[in-house]
């Protein structure tokens, strides 16, 4: 932290609160970017127990902050002179508890809120692994073949900011198994997208 590049809806949404946040933090608090980064972590706690309490709307609404504040610690940490390479590995190992924990809350409440399906249990789990697969390919990438996804739907596409954002839409509209469908979907497709770049790079 903090990043070199936005998704989509960090640039047009959420640094439009993280910075001034970030501000207000640096010029009138002790605030560290590693406690702003567990208070976001916390958050993302408490959207998955939304969720797992059946109260989706509320789930939704902490899943987007929880994105906000996602990029407050980076914003705190520059303009505190406090960027770590810790820093940075603790908000991605965070990032990915707080996804899980948001993903199984929705698929407590996809299984649980309607009878039993095992279509539902299948889409909630092909919806985690793909959001892990998300982060993991371009980390992979971006190590063991110096690329990044930083253009296109392989780049912007199922971003941590995109897919907090679509969480948010699917708990307020109340649509948490048609979210986790499109989750499911767009993540799987998009680490699929960075597999073929991958190979096309390697092969020029």
């Amino acid at each position: 932290m903090p990043r070199t590049w936005d998704g989509i809806v960090s640039q047009q949404i959420n640094r439009k609160f993280s910075r001034p946040l970030a501000r207000f933090l640096a010029s009138h608090t002790r605030a560290s970017p590693n406690q702003v980064t567990v208070l976001s972590f916390a958050v993302a706690v408490l959207s998955g127990l939304a969720f797992f309490s059946f109260q989706p709307i509320l789930g939704g609404i902490l899943a987007q902050l929880s994105s906000i504040l996602d990029g407050v610690d980076g914003d705190l940490a520059f303009l505190t002179n406090k960027i770590s390479t810790f820093g940075g590995f603790l908000d991605s190992v965070l990032d990915r508890y707080g996804d899980f924990l948001i993903l199984g809350g929705m698929l407590y409440y996809t299984f649980t809120a309607k009878e039993f399906c095992t279509l539902n249990v299948l889409v909630g789990i092909a919806a985690i692994i793909g959001s892990l697969m998300v982060s993991y390919s371009r980390t992979r990438a971006e190590s063991d073949l110096d690329l990044t996804f930083k253009e296109g739907f392989a780049g912007y596409a199922a971003n941590r900011d995109v897919r907090l954002f679509i969480i948010m839409l699917g708990g307020i509209l109340n649509q948490v198994f048609i979210t986790l469908l499109i989750l499911a979907v767009l993540t799987n497709l998009t680490v699929l997208t960075r597999i073929y770049n991958a190979r096309k790079a390697v092969m020029q």
